[in-house]
């Protein structure tokens, strides 16, 4: 089976404890990788360990849960807030939590909110697969020009010359097949959706590739994938089923 990479956010080292017993004992779609009980070492794991979803306490000194989210550029796991209050479920709802427990969390409860991520993990991989295909079978074609800002004006790059895009802050960098780095006033995340019909695919958090420009997959953890330039690049663990089922469907 399996299982949901999850980090446990919680200043009080008792609810922490209580809370990965609970996991442990009654839900083993889920396995813990860390804990933290300090919101700045939280962020650092979450940016290392790329969690599935994360179990985040709300009342917390310093920075509370919300503000610990705000602090997290790309926020691409579910959210399950926990929290001895219920006076924060407006707030929760309101930024897509996925779940809110109030504590002490009761096993039934915690069970209930682990199915349900579950299924929607498998319901979202499913939707996001059925969408990349439908992507691949685009009418769309790669000699197709693309108007993007850059720091010297508006630059026409024709899509099939670009090999790889790198994300850099609030920018991104362009590799093309002329060896050439264009930086594109634009983030990685408006690009992808740019250029979704045009068989480019995300295969970790700042990288976005052109699938007709790989060379060579070479089998590993997740992988790593030889673009026609030479540049290696890793396959994230988390994004290889999804990735090897592309390319060779």
């Amino acid at each position: 089976m399996e299982t949901l990479k999850a980090i446990l956010v919680d200043d009080e080292i008792n609810s922490l404890q209580n809370l990965q017993q609970k996991l442990a004992e009654f839900c083993p779609a889920i396995n813990v990788v860390v804990t933290a009980q300090q919101p700045e070492e939280a962020i650092l794991f979450i940016h290392h360990y790329k969690p599935d979803v994360v179990f985040l306490d709300i009342d917390m000194p310093r920075m509370n849960g919300f503000k610990m989210i705000e602090e997290i550029e790309d926020v691409d796991f579910e959210i399950v807030f926990t929290t001895a209050y219920n006076h924060y479920a407006v707030e929760a709802i309101r930024i897509s939590a996925f779940d809110y427990l109030v504590k002490p969390v009761s096993v039934k409860d915690l069970q209930s909110c682990v199915s349900r991520l579950t299924e929607h993990r498998i319901r979202k991989t499913r939707e996001r697969l059925n969408i990349l295909k439908q992507g691949l079978s685009d009418a769309r074609s790669q000699d197709d020009k693309m108007a993007l800002p850059t720091k010297a004006g508006i630059d026409f790059i024709r899509i099939k010359d670009i090999l790889y895009i790198e994300s850099d802050s609030e920018q991104s960098n362009m590799v093309l097949s002329d060896n050439r780095t264009v930086t594109v006033s634009k983030s990685l995340r408006e690009l992808e959706e740019m250029l979704s019909g045009y068989r480019f695919y995300r295969i970790n958090t700042p990288f976005l590739i052109n699938l007709l420009s790989i060379s060579r997959y070479i089998p590993g953890d997740g992988g790593d994938v030889l673009m026609q330039n030479g540049e290696t690049i890793p396959v994230s663990k988390r994004k290889k089923e999804e990735f090897l089922k592309m390319i060779t469907s």
